[in-house]
């Protein structure tokens, strides 16, 4: 399917007039068009399209549908149906009245082109660069980030019914593809196991049945994938896509041992990030921050914040579910730079915060990263009476450590945390803290001496003066601007569905929140160019009678 070969068509004026008639207040898409015009144009989507074949429709105009979709959250059906019916629509995607509209397949097509040719993120670059030109978007201003769970489009299945189902789509996708070659060989047993969905309500109950049953199913995987790359097979199985999942599954959640099949133990599966939890979403991987667990993504959504401004998304990052905040502040700060769109101030909790970053920041894009760093998790931090880091004494230059009763430390060796960051590792002698009478506010080792992780020089110096300048009220009060992301968030999850993926994969997803984005922003915008206020946040009533 080719590009449309001719440019937009101006709008009917007879449209307009009717659409103003129909609706008496100020209609957004009118306001949208009148002000802002038709946002894309088919120039920035040529790339997608083959320069031979059919006449496409106007893929400024899908790509439009597309975003118009999440605005009302439509179905494909129901978007297509709005082009045909609907004369706001008609005036700003610049139809007639009387045209017929199209099948709705073209929109899954055209997004399908968007993900083939990693332009997810084209809608949303484009608006910005539309914003910048027109001066809506400030430049070296404020942002923040913040990020939400998103729940796949599958089910949450446990690990019984993660291996049922895994066999299970396996020989549906194997039944359609070589009926002939399952049905020779296949168990009749096989019809009443995997005929239909495995679900916690069929399994067997207790320890031991279950673990049987887990056996069988293990066992009954292994032999079709034997059966699968014997030489008798056809070679095509081997590329089916749910085959290498049960593969992949096996491997994971398997072992052999004594000749037999066992599901291993759950201290012995891989992490969250290297194993797959639904057969029908491979992309999907299980993630859990404090009290709440899912299966699924992440979203992290950044939005400028500066005052008297139209707030709007600058980007959007989509991750798998396990996937820490810590890792994506980088990502976030080299995406801005590419779009020319860095912040002075960036925004953030504590999960995106850690003391290179702190330092790397200001260093690398000229941003000053605000943001609780984490608290000290060690018990002599806690009692004001312990001995914590800041009562002894660090001579860098010598490499030791003096301990507030005036002993030397004996070692001072670099090294790795948890994390991989480098740091220092320093111990005292075992013949300066064993007799100490003062121990007990020092270790709670009976036999060890002390020891300290310490940061290189300029991390652990800035760390501290971080963490002193955030007991300030100035600071707090600086502070509070970063709460307004989690308003943006619930808006997508109430409004716009950011809450539940409606696609399968990473790549879909992460369209999705593209689009989703894009719709909040011309939300924002045409609030904006109505001289709405921007909401505030909310006070009750009781605390509105405190003293100002």
């Amino acid at each position: 399917m080719s590009m449309h070969p001719h440019p937009i068509q101006p709008v009917p004026e007879n449209t307009a007039t009717v659409a103003h008639l129909a609706f008496p207040k100020v209609n957004r898409y009118i306001t949208l068009r009148d002000e802002i015009g038709t946002l894309f144009t088919d120039e920035d989507f040529r790339d997608l399209f083959s320069a031979y074949g059919q006449s496409a429709i106007s893929p400024w105009q899908l790509a439009l549908i597309c975003i118009l979709q999440f605005l009302e959250d439509l179905t494909d059906r129901q978007a297509a149906e709005a082009v045909r019916s609907r004369i706001d629509w008609k005036y700003l995607l610049g139809l007639e009245l009387t045209d017929p509209g199209f099948d709705y397949s073209v929109l899954s097509e055209f997004r399908a082109r968007l993900i083939e040719s990693r332009a997810e993120q084209r809608l949303l670059d484009l608006l910005l660069v539309e914003c910048k030109t027109r001066g809506w978007l400030k430049q070296r201003g404020k942002q923040r980030t913040d990020s939400t769970h998103v729940l796949a489009a599958t089910r949450t299945l446990n690990r019984l019914e993660c291996v049922g189902e895994t066999l299970r789509a396996a020989l549906n996708s194997i039944a359609t593809i070589a009926p002939d070659w399952l049905q020779a060989w296949v168990p009749l047993e096989w019809f009443d196991r995997y005929r239909r969905s495995i679900e916690e309500y069929h399994l067997p109950k207790g320890i031991t049945p279950r673990q049987e049953y887990a056996a069988v199913i293990g066992t009954d995987g292994m032999q079709l994938l034997e059966r699968v790359w014997d030489d008798s097979a056809p070679s095509e199985l081997r590329t089916i896509p749910t085959v290498e999942i049960l593969r992949r599954t096996w491997v994971n959640q398997y072992q052999i041992v004594e000749g037999q099949v066992q599901l291993r133990a759950a201290k012995n599966i891989p992490p969250a990030g290297e194993r797959i939890d639904s057969p029908y979403d491979p992309d999907a991987r299980f993630g859990n921050k404090r009290s709440t667990t899912w299966t699924g993504y992440k979203v992290h959504w950044t939005e400028t914040c500066d005052d008297e401004q139209v707030h709007l998304i600058t980007h959007v990052m989509t991750t798998h579910g396990h996937q820490t905040d810590l890792g994506q502040t980088p990502q976030v700060h080299m995406a801005l730079k590419a779009k020319a769109l860095l912040p002075a101030e960036h925004m953030v909790d504590t999960a995106y915060v850690d003391s290179p970053l702190m330092l790397n920041s200001p260093r690398d894009y000229g941003i000053e990263l605000v943001g609780p760093m984490r608290p000290v998790a060690n018990w002599q931090s806690h009692d004001p009476e312990a001995y914590d880091l800041k009562r002894f004494q660090i001579n860098w230059e010598t490499q030791t450590v003096t301990c507030p009763q005036g002993k030397k430390s004996k070692s001072w060796g670099s090294g790795k945390d948890t994390a991989g960051r480098s740091i220092f590792n320093v111990k005292f002698s075992s013949k300066d803290c064993s007799p100490c009478a003062q121990r007990s506010l020092c270790t709670r080792c009976k036999r060890s001496p002390r020891h300290l992780m310490v940061r290189p020089k300029e991390e652990h110096e800035a760390v501290e003066a971080i963490r002193q300048q955030q007991k300030t009220q100035e600071w707090q009060e600086r502070y509070d601007r970063r709460a307004g992301i989690e308003g943006t968030l619930a808006t997508g999850i109430q409004v716009f569905g950011l809450r539940q993926t409606r696609y399968i994969g990473l790549a879909k997803t992460h369209l999705q929140h593209v689009f989703s984005a894009v719709a909040m922003n011309i939300c924002r915008l045409v609030s904006w160019l109505n001289d709405e206020p921007i909401s505030k946040k909310r006070v009750s009533r009781f605390a509105a009678l405190a003293p100002t």
